[in-house]
């Protein structure tokens, strides 16, 4: 079977359960932007040199399957995809990154007021998956304004993510800083 189905040339994609809607579709929107992030959170862990990062990265890429996967799901067949052994998007998804955030906290990450993207390759990568993070947050919080997302921790979820991300990006620039003995490049 070839990866040219040639299903969504007349504009429209499958959601779970074979649900075929627009492509422009709110949903589609919604688990697209989370692509996105995962693509662009591959980049980040890509370009990194610690491992710290390289496995955190790949917790949260594994974690944003889940999240995708309930998206694309209609919320008439949350039931049926639970059931089917799917998992939701959960409070301990979110705690883990608070537990990654205060781990980073603690270890005098410097950073003064916000940062100007660019001190460095990785940390660049991660300032582009915490802007795709956005996005997707945004897109998540418009089918929840639509009465279509059922589980508002999707959104818990994005917003810490997006936080951690600005954070990570922070700690790889003072270990960049640490190891050239120069002073942190941010803003």
């Amino acid at each position: 079977m070839s990866i040219a189905t040639r299903t969504g040339d007349a504009g429209t994609t499958g959601l779970m359960y074979n649900r075929r809607v627009s492509k422009c579709h709110p949903r589609v929107e919604a688990y697209g932007s989370v692509d996105e992030l995962n693509a662009a959170l591959g980049l980040a862990r890509a370009t990194a040199e610690h491992s710290f990062v390289q496995d955190n990265l790949l917790t949260v890429q594994k974690d944003l399957v889940t999240v995708m996967g309930e998206l694309a799901t209609q919320t008439d067949d949350l039931a049926r995809y639970v059931k089917d052994g799917f998992k939701l998007v959960t409070a301990d998804l979110t705690s883990k990154l608070d537990q990654l955030v205060h781990e980073i906290e603690a270890q005098n990450v410097s950073f003064k007021g916000w940062a100007t993207p660019g001190a460095n390759m990785n940390s660049a990568a991660l300032d582009l998956a915490r802007t795709a993070c956005r996005h997707a947050e945004r897109r998540a919080c418009a089918l929840h304004e639509d009465n279509q997302l059922h589980n508002p921790e999707i959104i818990v979820y994005l917003n810490r993510l997006s936080d951690t991300l600005w954070l990570l990006a922070r700690w790889v620039e003072t270990q960049h800083a640490a190891r050239s003995n120069s002073p942190t490049t941010v803003a």
